[in-house]
C-alpha cells in the first residue's frame, strides 16, 4: 500500500498511540489527516507540531451519534473522499464488575465498540469509494486474553477483534484491507493510573502498526513469543490460564485499584 496522497480518519489521534500513529503517517507521506478528540487544546496543539500537515481537526466524542455524523459530513464536504479510518479512541475503567459505576460500564462500551462501529458504518460510503482503503481497529492484549479486574474493557475489547474479522470478509468485493492491532501495556496517558511495569513506546506501537498496514496484516499483536504463547493456551486450555489468573490475582488488584481513564 502506498500512503501518498491517501486520506485518513483517526479518532483519539490529539494523545497517545493516536497522537503516534499521524506522526508515523506524516514521516510516510500522508498530508492528509482528519482527527476527531474531545478536547479542543490538543486538536489545536496537533496543528502546532505537525504545522505541515493538512489537517481537519473535528471536536467530537464517539459516543455521540451526532458527533460521529457531523465529522463524517466534514470530511465528505471538505475532501469528497476517504482512504483509511484508524479507530482508536477508546477508555477503561477497572475494578470488580460489582464495584464498578454503571456509567462506567456503559460509557466503556459505547466509546469503545458502539462508537466505533457506528463511525465505521458512517463512513463505509465514502472508504468504498477508495482504490485502495483501509480500515485499522485498536484492540488490546486484553481483547484475546481477559483477566480478572477487566471483565467490561475486556469484553468491548474482544468485539473490537470480531468487528474486524467480520467486516474484512462482508467487504471481500472492495479494496479495503481491515486490520485489528492488539498492545499490549503502552506508555500513554491511558496506563498513568495503572500500577504496572515495563511497557512499550507509542512511537513503537505506531510504527509496528503501520509497518502491518502496508504488509496488509490482519492481525498485529504486541508481546512477542510469550504473548502468542499466552494466547494459544488462552484458546486450547482455557483452565490453566484460569490457573495463571488466579495464582497472580492479588498483583491483578494492585494493577487496576487506580486504574481508570476515562
Amino acid at each position: 500500500m502506498d500512503l501518498k496522497n491517501k486520506k485518513v480518519l483517526i479518532t483519539g489521534g490529539s494523545a497517545g498511540i493516536g497522537k503516534a500513529i499521524i506522526k508515523e503517517l506524516v514521516n510516510r507521506g500522508v498530508q492528509d489527516i482528519a482527527v476527531i478528540g474531545r478536547r479542543k487544546e490538543p486538536l489545536e496543539a496537533l496543528r502546532t507540531d505537525l504545522s505541515s500537515v493538512n489537517f481537519l481537526t473535528i471536536q467530537g466524542n464517539v459516543a455521540k451519534s451526532d458527533d460521529l455524523e457531523k465529522a463524517v459530513s466534514t470530511i465528505s464536504e471538505e475532501w469528497g473522499e476517504l482512504d483509511i479510518l484508524i479507530n482508536n479512541a477508546g477508555v477503561v475503567s477497572a475494578g470488580l464488575l460489582a464495584e464498578q459505576s454503571e456509567e462506567d460500564i456503559i460509557n466503556q462500551i459505547n466509546i469503545n465498540v458502539t462508537g466505533l462501529i457506528l463511525l465505521t458504518k458512517k463512513a463505509l460510503p465514502l472508504l468504498q469509494k477508495s482504490k485502495e482503503g483501509a480500515i485499522m481497529n485498536l484492540s488490546s492484549g486484553f481483547g484475546y486474553i481477559a483477566m480478572p479486574f477487566y471483565s467490561v474493557y475486556a469484553a468491548t475489547k474482544a468485539a473490537v477483534g470480531q468487528f474486524s474479522d467480520a467486516m474484512r470478509r462482508e467487504l471481500h468485493q472492495y479494496p479495503l484491507h481491515v486490520m485489528t492491532v492488539y498492545p499490549s501495556s503502552t506508555d500513554t496517558d491511558m496506563m498513568t493510573t495503572a500500577n504496572t511495569g515495563e511497557m512499550d513506546s507509542p512511537e513503537e506501537v505506531a510504527r509496528i502498526s503501520v509497518e502491518g498496514l502496508l504488509s496488509k496484516e490482519i492481525n498485529v499483536v504486541f508481546g512477542g513469543k510469550e504473548r502468542e504463547d499466552s494466547i494459544r493456551m488462552n484458546f486450547l486450555e482455557p483452565r490453566k490460564m484460569d490457573e495463571y489468573a488466579i495464582s497472580n490475582f492479588e498483583g491483578m488488584r494492585e494493577m487496576a485499584k487506580t486504574h481508570r481513564s476515562m
